[in-house]
């Protein structure tokens, strides 16, 4: 069906997925951001799809009628960068953003080369007020 989302939560093993990731640093990086995730949530984490490690979960609905679920803060270790999923826009964090230290973004996606280059407690915030936006909300467009 076309409308099936590609994404979806499975029961792979998340350790074995981070111990295949190749560049020791960016497996160390994700790692521990893995690990800071579940002290903030509070949960466990989940693989969704084959790369993206995920805490909680929300639903969205496009005006288009397409709909899904999402970790409501979630990892990847891209070969380019470590990816975060830690909101459903960086605007209304720009004080914290301007703080965190070197990074990009993307409409929803934190891009990090270098875990020791950013500000942990900055990291931390952001987490936090992403999950706690998004965890066991329906978002609609």
């Amino acid at each position: 069906m076309a409308n099936e989302p590609k994404t979806t939560r499975t029961g792979a093993s998340v350790a074995d997925f981070l111990g295949t990731v190749p560049d020791p640093r960016r497996r160390a990086d994700a790692e521990e951001v893995c690990a800071l995730m579940r002290e903030v949530t509070g949960l466990e984490p989940a693989m969704w799809g084959p790369s993206i490690v995920g805490f909680g979960q929300y639903h969205y609905r496009y005006a288009s009628g397409r709909e899904a679920d999402w970790p409501a803060v979630s990892l990847s270790p891209r070969k380019q960068a470590l990816t975060l999923y830690i909101s459903d826009g960086y605007d209304q964090h720009a004080e914290l953003m301007a703080r965190l230290g070197p990074h990009t973004t993307g409409r929803s996606c934190l891009y990090i080369k270098r875990l020791a280059d950013v500000d942990l407690d900055v990291l931390r915030m952001l987490i936090k007020d992403g999950f706690e936006h998004l965890n066991g909300r329906t978002v609609t467009s």
